[in-house]
C-alpha cells in the first residue's frame, strides 16, 4: 500500500498551517514532507522523489511564485500554490508561472485534497498517453494485443478471437491501466455517443472480456469492478518495440 502513496511536499511558513495541512493528508493515504522555504525545498527535492509540491507564495528568502518559475524550467512535478490573495491577479500570475492549480486562503482540507487527485489523475492521464503514443502493442501478464493486427495473443501465443467491439474496449483498458474508469468515459472512448451505445453494454463487453483473459471470470483480478466508480484494469501494462525492419 505505501508504494501507491503520493509523496507530497508542503512548503508553508506559517506551522499552523502547515501541521493541518500535513495531518489531513496523511489521515488521507498521502506520505508527507514539509519545508519551511526554498532552500529547505531544494535539498528535500534533491534527496527524494515528490510527486506533487504545495507551494505558498508569501515565503521567507525566494517567494512561492519565483520558486513556481525556476522549478518549471526543470521539472514537470506538479504544483499547486497556495496563497492568502484570493484576487484574480495572483492567480492568473501563479498558472503563467506554470503551477497546476491555485487555492486561496482559507481553504478547507477536503478541498485541496480534492485538487490533489484530479491534478494527479491529470498527470497519469498524460504519462499514460505519453507512454503507448505510437506503440504498435501492449504486452501485460504475457499478453499481447497488437493495434496494427487488431489481435489479442495469449501467453502461449495463441490467438484469441475477440470481436471488434471486445477489442476497443481492451485496448482502452490497456492504454489507461491503474484508474478507475466509468461506464460513461469508456463508453465515449470506444464507441461515442453512438445511437444504440448505453451503459448496459459496457458490462455486457467486460463480461465477455474477463472469460477470455482471466484465470476466474467470477473473481476478476485483471478487470476489477469499482463500486459506484466503473471499472479498473490492474496489470501493469509495457509497450512493444517492434523490431527494425532493415
Amino acid at each position: 500500500m505505501a508504494q501507491t502513496q503520493p509523496h507530497i511536499l508542503v512548503v508553508e511558513d506559517d506551522r499552523e498551517t502547515r501541521t493541518l495541512i500535513a495531518k489531513y493528508l496523511r489521515n488521507n493515504s498521502c506520505n508527507v514532507t514539509t519545508a519551511t522555504d526554498g532552500r529547505e525545498m531544494t535539498r528535500i527535492m534533491g534527496d527524494h522523489r515528490i510527486d506533487l509540491l504545495i507551494l505558498d507564495v508569501m515565503l521567507p528568502g525566494e517567494d512561492g511564485l519565483t520558486l513556481c518559475r525556476k522549478l518549471r524550467a526543470e521539472s514537470q512535478v506538479p504544483i499547486i500554490m497556495l496563497t492568502a490573495r484570493g484576487e484574480d491577479v495572483d492567480r492568473i500570475l501563479g498558472l503563467e508561472m506554470g503551477a497546476d492549480d491555485y487555492l486561496p486562503k482559507p481553504f478547507n482540507p477536503r478541498e485541496l485534497l480534492a485538487r490533489i487527485n484530479a491534478v494527479l489523475r491529470r498527470q497519469a492521464a498524460a504519462m499514460t498517453a505519453s507512454a503507448t503514443e505510437g506503440a504498435t502493442a501492449l504486452s501485460f501478464l504475457g499478453w499481447r494485443i497488437d493495434f496494427r493486427l487488431r489481435e489479442l495473443r495469449n501467453p502461449e501465443g495463441a490467438r484469441v478471437a475477440m470481436t471488434s467491439a471486445e477489442f476497443d474496449l481492451l485496448r482502452t483498458f490497456c492504454e489507461r491501466p491503474g484508474r478507475v474508469l466509468s461506464r460513461d468515459s469508456l463508453l465515449d472512448l470506444t464507441q461515442g455517443r453512438s445511437a444504440g451505445s448505453f451503459e448496459r453494454s459496457i458490462d455486457v463487453l467486460v463480461s465477455r472480456i474477463r472469460r477470455k483473459i482471466e484465470p476466474d471470470p467470477q473473481e476478476a483480478t485483471m478487470i476489477k469492478t469499482v463500486r459506484s466508480g466503473g471499472y479498473m484494469f490492474t496489470p501493469v501494462v509495457e509497450v512493444v518495440t517492434a523490431p527494425q525492419n532493415h
